[in-house]
């Protein structure tokens, strides 16, 4: 079945999120996520340069449901099931259909920083993968001096498969950093 019939729920819940794809009206509350949230993202993720509008923001979201729907990229954004507020994005990207396999990035709002938010997420995220996807292999690639990232995917019980040696820059541009590859496979 080619990868844009498959068909797989677009929102699913956790203890305590709910997770769906982006949709029309979020630029607004994932803008400024980003914005509160720049210095811890900055060191980490090559778009939180702080230069990106609330405009450009919402054309972003909207292109990652076009994305979504036709299974090119899954990404996920994290609401508080009980309040409705915006915790973080996540999502399942690098997906090759032919394995099948995905990669689960995230980031949070850093005013939830530090509450499980985001290891809850990656284990119902790891879980749509393997029982509504068919993954075989999802991995969670981070810089490996990014010891927050490292932390939730050893929480959520991936393996540390392999470190690669000065695989990427900075987001500084300033120095080369090696990436470390966690998995769980099936």
């Amino acid at each position: 079945m080619k990868p844009i019939l498959k068909e797989f729920p677009h929102e699913f819940t956790s203890e305590r999120l709910l997770l769906r794809m982006p949709m029309p009206g979020d630029g607004k509350t994932v803008y400024n996520a980003i914005q509160a949230s720049l210095a811890e993202l900055k060191p980490w993720m090559p778009w939180a340069d702080g230069k990106q509008t609330e405009e450009e923001t919402e054309i972003n979201i909207r292109e990652a449901q076009i994305s979504f729907l036709k299974r090119e990229d899954l990404r996920l954004h994290l609401f508080h099931k009980e309040t409705g507020e915006f915790i973080g994005c996540s999502g399942l990207h690098r997906i090759d259909w032919d394995v099948p396999k995905f990669e689960i990035g995230y980031w949070v709002d850093s005013r939830f920083q530090k509450q499980g938010y985001v290891t809850e997420a990656v284990n119902r995220i790891t879980q749509f993968a393997f029982e509504d996807l068919g993954a075989r292999r999802v991995e969670i690639r981070c810089d490996a001096k990014n010891s927050n990232s490292s932390a939730v995917a050893k929480r959520a019980g991936y393996h540390l498969d392999a470190v690669l040696k000065n695989d990427a820059m900075s987001c500084d541009g300033k120095e080369l950093r090696d990436t470390c590859i966690f998995s769980k496979v099936k």
